[in-house]
């Protein structure tokens, strides 16, 4: 006969190892803070370990504590998923966090490819405007600069490159392609907050003076700066990746001037326990041969 530890502690550890927080892990259970705290402490004695450090009211997991933790996501998705097939249920929804630019510019022109080999596969697409909590369980993949740590998965699909493009028609109404020309035309920069302006990178990159403001039109945000840039409002620097349909098509055309290469990754990030979900795996290696093909 099998020696389990109490199974109702197991289920409260879980949620609150993963939502890192008593009081939440007590809301997703309906049970009190108390409550959890109780079945935690009864699990710790069993164990004869402590699986949290409590420290300022700040709760972190010991090593014994994350041990425990990595072990009950991979057995918990494990079971769900034997119970899904059991029941004949659809495939589980994969949820995927990333940028609103990786997403709109690079994935979603390809997902048709991958929805056509794996129409079961259901997959969530949430957007962010900063790096995300990784620790926290927000999704099941992140596309971010973020690497995780230890017990995470990472593989880097893209490092930056930037290059300047403008649509056909705006440079058949210059004067001038060549670079000398630069301080003719209108800039069209994205302020990137404590990174900077990109044109004023790529200015100090290349030892070159901008244009006076009148000529630099700011926005928040690289898509708008690449959507101005298509309908002819001037120059934007976008990510050669991102904008390889726009080229292709001749919808943008990239100019022949020094590129920018800002170092900034575009990174694909797992709990390596992740992987052994077969749906996930199957879209992680579709989308890293993906990525080898750009």
């Amino acid at each position: 006969m099998r020696r389990l530890p109490p199974l109702r502690a197991l289920q409260v550890f879980e949620a609150a190892a993963r939502l890192q927080h008593f009081s939440r892990a007590g809301e997703e259970l309906c049970i009190s803070q108390s409550a959890v705290s109780h079945q935690i402490r009864q699990l710790e004695d069993y164990l004869g370990v402590s699986l949290f450090n409590r420290r300022n009211r700040q709760l972190s997991l010991t090593s014994a504590g994350y041990a425990l933790a990595q072990e009950m996501e991979s057995s918990l998705n494990h079971l769900a998923q034997v119970c899904a097939d059991i029941k004949g249920e659809e495939h589980a929804e994969i949820r995927l966090i990333l940028y609103s630019s990786f997403a709109v510019k690079w994935l979603i022109p390809r997902l048709a490819d991958f929805k056509k080999q794996y129409p079961l596969i259901k997959l969530r697409l949430d957007m962010l405007t900063h790096d995300p909590q990784i620790h926290i369980e927000q999704a099941d993949l992140y596309i971010s600069s973020l690497s995780g740590g230890v017990g995470f998965w990472h593989h880097t699909l893209h490092v930056e490159r930037m290059i300047p493009v403008c649509s056909p028609h705006y440079l058949s109404c210059s004067h001038s392609r060549a670079l000398e020309a630069f301080s003719e035309y209108t800039l069209l920069a994205v302020d990137e907050g404590e990174l900077g302006v990109d044109w004023q990178r790529w200015g100090a990159q290349h030892n070159m003076s901008l244009p006076a403001a009148s000529q630099v039109q700011m926005f928040s945000h690289v898509l708008m700066s690449v959507e101005a840039a298509a309908a002819g409002l001037g120059i934007a620097l976008a990510s050669d990746f991102m904008v390889q349909g726009d080229l292709s098509s001749g919808r943008l055309i990239a100019l022949d001037w020094p590129d920018l290469h800002t170092g900034f990754q575009f990174n694909l990030c797992c709990k390596q326990r992740k992987l052994e979900n077969p749906d996930i795996r199957l879209f992680v290696e579709w989308l890293i041969a993906k990525s080898q093909e750009s």
